[in-house]
């Protein structure tokens, strides 16, 4: 299976809901239809609200994994 590269992406670590969420829908909205959003994501509330909240907003989830120093890489496909 073929990776997919990010067309972009977003540091979020550090950030505190809802904040993060803000940060990704204003660049989703930035991005053209079918490009890929990278997002670094801190464990607990942020993992927990921003995959929800992006897919509320008719975006795919297409992966969301575990990286290096605790925090949390999600790839997004705009709508």
């Amino acid at each position: 299976m073929t990776e997919i590269k990010a067309d972009d992406s977003l540091d979020l670590r550090g950030v505190l809901c809802p904040i993060n969420f803000v940060k990704t829908k204003l660049k989703l909205e930035e991005m053209d239809a079918g490009s890929h959003l990278e997002v670094l994501l801190d464990d607990g509330d942020p993992i927990a609200n921003v995959p929800q909240s992006v897919k509320e907003e008719g975006h795919q989830i297409m992966k969301v994994g575990k990286a290096d120093g605790g925090h949390y890489r999600m790839l997004i496909k705009k709508a």
